[in-house]
């Protein structure tokens, strides 16, 4: 009998306080926690693509060859796949703030450490732990962003935070242009590591994410954070719509095979392929167009590096644009769009503009922003589709596809180079692109839903 009162107050307290959550307008409480994450990722993104600056310093002066340079790209990639499953694992069992905090400082550490390397071998290694940071940050930020927020809008409110990620490749590019002719390369390590640090301090202040909480049957921890949240604003949102099934009367624990259920397997396997694609064109253009400029087009070091950012631009620009009509044109008709102009525009640049440095700074810089803001709603996304007890492992174990895909294409793309010319680089990334956009076309649509019910 008192098991089974247990379970049933379990269940209604659960209902109840999710309720309170879904209630609270997005307010002033809402905005520090967004800062002080969209800071972290701010330079997750910073130290994922640093190296791109550093190599077109490194290459003559260590002498790398272009199968050198893939390499070092791809050592922060294989970290990244243990670091998103490791800290997706972690904010399961521990909370999300305390491990975000963790693969902050252990990316930022690393940063520093990498300033210090002499050699290739001794930046392969630094790089590889140094991913086991960055590819653990974002995926429990996107879950812990996403689960602070309510059904409608949430679409606005979370690309507003993933705004930063662009915003810190682009911040990236510039510095770099700014810092390594004048400092040296040894500057994009120190500017990523010591900011990181302080960040990670800050980010032990934040509250803990009550859905987390209530998941694990914490409820007074809880009541008291979604308290404060109330408190922050007199304003209440009337539910809309049916109600949210019934949360389940028990905790339930995580369990890796439930992505591959029944219940779950189509969302996985889609979102598996949309991150595999997208960032295998979006991470191989981000890399190599740096080089490109500098190798193939023949711009001085200067220029190259002042012109590779403006491919970041345009994915900031258009992702504006998509903060404000996320949450009315849908998850899955945006991506579908995006993903099939841009491999349009790198077909073009493929068969016909590849010769011309003005054909190719256009088209692959628009074909850059579209795809890249289907990365950004990648992470809007794959959270929405799990419930809380998998949200930040699954991701984690999403997240892991774009490091796979982004490990293996600095190989594919110096072999391609090497052998078929920079024209075969943008038609690969044109058919990868392609198969991107049809797998979007079967995407759970999530907009202005509730979590608990879309995820069971």
């Amino acid at each position: 009998m008192r098991g089974d009162w247990v379970a049933s107050s379990y269940g209604a307290d659960s209902t109840a306080l999710i309720a309170r959550i879904e209630s609270v307008p997005f307010s002033g409480w809402h905005v520090r926690p967004r800062i002080v994450v969209g800071s972290a990722t701010f330079f997750d993104a910073f130290d994922a693509l640093q190296l791109a600056s550093v190599l077109v310093v490194l290459r003559p002066a260590w002498h790398l060859g272009f199968d050198d340079i893939a390499w070092l790209i791809s050592a922060s990639y294989i970290g990244q796949i243990f670091g998103a499953l490791l800290f997706g694992r972690l904010a399961e069992k521990y909370g999300r703030i305390p491990s975000i905090t963790g693969a902050v400082v252990l990316m930022s550490v690393m940063s520093l450490v990498c300033a210090f390397t002499g050699n290739f071998a001794q930046l392969f290694a630094c790089r590889l732990v140094q991913g086991i940071g960055v590819g653990g940050e974002m995926p429990v930020a996107a879950a812990y962003v996403s689960e602070l927020s309510k059904a409608r809008g949430r679409g606005k409110f979370f690309l507003a935070y993933e705004l930063i990620f662009p915003v810190g490749l682009l911040a990236t590019g510039l510095m770099g242009a700014f810092l390594v002719p004048r400092f040296g390369w040894q500057s994009m390590f120190i500017m990523g590591g010591i900011p990181g640090l302080i960040i990670a301090a800050m980010m032990l202040r934040l509250p803990e994410s009550p859905r987390w909480l209530i998941n694990k049957g914490r409820f007074k921890e809880a009541e008291k954070i979604i308290a404060e949240m109330e408190a922050s604003t007199e304003k209440r949102i009337a539910p809309v719509g049916p109600p949210p099934p019934p949360i389940s009367d028990t905790p339930q624990r995580t369990r890796w095979r439930e992505l591959l259920s029944p219940v779950y397997l189509n969302r996985t396997l889609i979102v598996w392929v949309l991150w595999a694609t997208a960032y295998f064109v979006t991470n191989g253009l981000n890399n190599w167009m740096p080089i490109f400029y500098r190798e193939v087009y023949n711009l001085n070091l200067q220029n190259s590096l002042l012109a590779a950012p403006l491919t970041n631009a345009t994915q900031v620009a258009l992702l504006l644009v998509c903060v404000f009509v996320i949450d009315r044109v849908g998850r899955r008709s945006w991506m579908v769009t995006c993903l099939t102009a841009g491999a349009a525009l790198l077909a073009v640049l493929a068969f016909f503009g590849s010769g011309s440095f003005l054909a190719t700074i256009v088209l692959a810089t628009l074909a850059y922003g579209l795809i890249g803001s289907v990365n950004a709603v990648l992470y809007l996304y794959t959270p929405e589709i799990y419930p809380t007890r998998m949200r930040a492992a699954a991701t984690g174990a999403a997240t892991c596809w774009l490091r796979v895909a982004s490990a293996v294409v600095p190989q594919i793309v110096a072999w391609l180079v090497d052998e078929e010319g920079i024209s075969a680089v943008f038609l690969a990334f044109s058919v990868i692109a392609i198969i991107g956009a049809g797998a979007s076309t079967r995407m759970l649509e999530t907009r202005n839903r509730p979590l608990e019910e879309i995820a069971p």
